[in-house]
């Protein structure tokens, strides 16, 4: 586990994107740790694997344009006791690959990360064939599949870090766009309970990231914005815009998708009136679907869904399309107002 700081003030201008983050952490843990190996299908100059690759070329395997072929060579060499990173496009792993991966990875429970870039709308004018609005729903799907989507660069590094350590199969959903810097490095000394609860609304900007565990990055009374991945951003910017017209806003970084952290959903529903989840995926299986399976047990309240409203996407620049498909912090206000103006 390590701890990370919310940022007070979030610069829109500097963005970078997960999947850069992702080459940067792989080196760095692989000067540490000689079992990781790094594997592609011909893509490591979009993933960022190549620069594992010129650091630790003996550790890195290129097997060209063949996703099953990828996928299934990783858990030959996981059963040989080896921590396998292996990275294509979130389409082809997930969609192409997928057999591979429940039945030769997650089945025998297989070492094995399927660290998966340029996944959603974002990938912009690569187009609908490029898109994929169904792989959170595919990998939550399989048996002790763990799944994690992280939100920034910061906290893609720290989450790396954990999924390499974590022990059986991870499917890791990362970004082709920059996305701006929500978290800190912390150095500091970890807050205490006691200091975490005497904070104002007992809100800590210092956060312990861990699998598994949300992360509040604002607190709220009236709504709560519960997103993943690069919404997370857009979920501050609607909680900012919301916060000035009257309406308490709570977010959360739901970063592990599976297992996914119902305490701070059922938190939610408790404590706000409504719960609207953010995700660049379908509203289908993703995301959503996750937390309202929570609340029909636990604590059932009003839902609203912002995602991929069961259609394709087209070629675009990424910020048209998001727009054009629902996913900007402007529809999340008109989600939230709609509720409200009832």
């Amino acid at each position: 586990m390590g701890f990370l700081k919310i940022k007070d003030t979030i610069l829109q201008d500097n963005k970078i994107a997960t999947r850069q983050a992702y080459g940067e952490v792989l080196v760095e843990v692989g000067a540490k740790n000689e079992n990781l190996i790094v594997m592609d299908a011909d893509l490591s100059a979009s993933t960022q694997t190549k620069k594992f690759a010129a650091e630790y070329p003996d550790r890195f395997f290129n097997v060209g344009i063949a996703e099953q072929n990828l996928f299934g060579t990783a858990a030959g060499i996981a059963h040989t006791g080896k921590v396998v990173c292996a990275s294509t496009f979130a389409m082809f792993a997930t969609g192409r690959a997928y057999e591979i991966i429940r039945n030769s990875i997650a089945y025998p429970e297989l070492n094995v990360k399927v660290c998966a870039t340029h996944s959603g709308i974002t990938v912009g004018e690569d187009g609908a064939s490029h898109q994929t609005f169904e792989d959170l729903a595919l990998m939550r799907a399989i048996p002790d599949m763990t799944v994690v989507c992280p939100s920034d660069a910061t906290s893609t590094k720290e989450l790396m870090k954990q999924v390499i350590e974590h022990d059986g199969p991870v499917y890791v959903r990362l970004g082709r766009s920059g996305v701006p810097i929500l978290y800190d490095e912390y150095d500091g000394k970890a807050p205490t309970q006691n200091e975490i609860e005497q904070e104002d609304d007992e809100f800590c900007p210092v956060v312990d990231f861990k699998l598994g565990k949300s992360v509040m990055v604002r607190p709220g009374e009236d709504v709560t914005l519960i997103a993943t991945g690069i919404m997370v951003a857009e979920a501050i910017k609607a909680a900012e815009w919301l916060e000035n017209r009257g309406i308490s806003t709570r977010v959360i970084d739901m970063h592990t998708i599976k297992p996914i952290d119902e305490d701070a959903i059922v938190d939610a529903a408790l404590d706000t009136k409504l719960i609207v989840s953010c995700e660049e995926h379908s509203v289908i299986g993703g995301l959503g679907s996750a937390i309202a399976e929570v609340l029909v047990r636990c604590a059932p309240t009003q839902m609203r869904f912002i995602g991929q409203c069961d259609t394709f996407g087209e070629s675009g620049k990424p910020e048209e399309l998001m727009r054009k498909y629902g996913m900007t912090w402007q529809d999340i206000c008109d989600e939230v107002f709609e509720y409200f103006d009832k």
